[in-house]
């Protein structure tokens, strides 16, 4: 069905006044202002009160930390303390909870106007070893495209890592679920609905052996690869003490140095770690809100971009910034990062970029994600401006991350609406809201 979204508010593509035609799964044609398709379409729908924007794109996530927002024990401390007050919490949950967190996420972030999402999944407690499945299968019920990355944990803290046995997993169990997951879900072709991953936690929370046989099965594989790095002075500390160098030279050793890997926070890269990043095409995902939560120090974005370094933007964990919206993600990337570069530096459309073409090159799919153009996914976000938050505005783009948009009124995935008048179709946010929080209460306090 050729569906004509018609003379948009605005719209975040040039020479698109007149709106777009989707047709299977793709945008067809981009109408000029007061002009008409060049073919027929089958459905008109007006869009005269909406600014349309590209669908976010989410790189960094943790949908099981939902389950774990504000909590107690775990409020104002830094990230290994942060961490290790939750790390046995996180044991405790079993499948039906790992569903539930998923969905409130998937759920959260669609509404927000994203249409593709990463999910970093890399806590696997017994009973959960199928957790990756759950979460495509969660997925595939919204609607929701995605890159799901197996995560791993296997060293730990009786081996000198920072997890509890609690959380860890055998190194061979990890490499057979990951073969297993890369020959079940990974689908490398143009348009692909569902992507999986490798992502070994962490420098501390890994052993060496660990990231390079991950490396070689993903590259068998054509997936990509992801991994926390630089996100803080403590990682880097461990790094030296243990290895002898800095993060970014772990990270070469092993061979993750590529154009196939994006990196979680890359907080502490030095100006050589960021000419070494640029050379070798490897992207880096800033996470603003848990960067500023956790103080952990502030993404470079400025100088890694201009380096020639891909910048995609996430939300990363709820438990670490308690929230899974990435469109107040993209303001607060554009206002940690004026304050820091000042106002000639960073625009409203260099945060939207970030969460759009940026996160799409991030995952590899700056050829069919993140841009409004013939071809590409119909993967759209459309927001009214009739909260009183944006009464007064001018420019309705900018409106958007300046005034503070923070949910979608209509969501297009794949040319299909899955959020309509700020709702999921037939989704009971009532009772996922009450039985998500009844899952939160038992893992808390179990």
């Amino acid at each position: 069905m050729r569906i004509w979204l018609k003379n948009p508010l605005a719209i975040l593509a040039a020479d698109a006044g007149g709106g777009v035609v989707v047709d299977d799964g793709r945008i067809t044609e981009l109408v000029r202002a007061g002009g008409m398709p060049q073919t027929p379409v089958d459905q008109v729908v007006d869009m005269s009160d909406h600014v349309v924007i590209p669908g976010l794109i989410n790189t960094h996530h943790h949908f099981y930390q939902t389950l774990t927002r504000a909590f107690p024990p775990a409020l104002n401390r830094e990230l290994f303390p942060w961490l290790q007050a939750l790390y046995p919490v996180w044991a405790r949950m079993t499948p039906e909870d790992l569903a539930l967190g998923m969905r409130v996420a998937l759920a959260e972030l669609m509404l927000s106007g994203c249409t593709t999402t990463t999910d970093h999944h890399y806590v696997f407690p017994k009973g959960c070893e199928h957790g990756i499945d759950i979460e495509v299968n969660e997925a595939r019920a919204l609607g929701m495209r995605g890159v799901f990355t197996r995560g791993s944990m296997n060293l730990s803290a009786k081996d000198g890592g920072l997890p509890p046995d609690s959380v860890v997993q055998d190194r061979d169990d990890i490499l057979a679920d990951s073969e297993r997951l890369l020959s079940t879900y990974h689908d490398a072709s143009h348009g692909a609905q569902i992507q999986i991953a490798l992502a070994p936690c962490s420098p501390f929370s890994v052993t060496r052996d660990l990231m390079t046989a991950s490396a070689d099965l993903a590259r068998r594989h054509t997936a990509r690869l992801h991994t926390h790095l630089a996100e803080t002075r403590d990682e880097e500390a461990w790094c030296l003490e243990t290895f002898g160098m800095r993060p970014l030279d772990y990270l070469d050793e092993t061979g993750w140095l590529g154009s196939d890997v994006w990196l979680a926070h890359g907080v502490h890269f030095s100006d050589p770690d960021i000419a070494r990043l640029a050379r070798a095409g490897t992207c880096v995902t800033h996470c603003p809100c848990s960067n500023m939560i956790i103080h952990s120090g502030h993404c470079r974005v400025c100088e890694l971009e201009a380096a020639g370094v891909t910048v995609g933007l996430g939300v990363d964990g709820s438990a670490a910034q308690d929230s899974s919206n990435l469109m107040q993600e993209v303001r607060q990337a554009f206002l940690l990062q004026r304050h820091h570069y000042g106002v000639s530096a960073v625009t409203h459309l260099d945060a939207l970029r970030w969460a759009t073409e940026g996160s799409a090159a991030c995952i590899g799919r700056g050829d069919d994600l993140g841009r409004i153009a013939v071809g590409m996914a119909a993967d759209l976000a459309c927001f009214t401006l009739d909260e009183l938050r944006f009464s007064g505005h001018g420019d309705p783009i900018a409106a958007l991350v300046n005034c503070g948009a923070h949910r979608a009124d209509r969501v297009m995935i794949a040319g299909r609406w899955t959020v309509w008048d700020g709702q999921i179709p037939g989704f009971d946010i009532a009772a996922l809201r009450r039985d998500h929080q009844r899952a939160s209460a038992r893992v808390q306090h179990a």
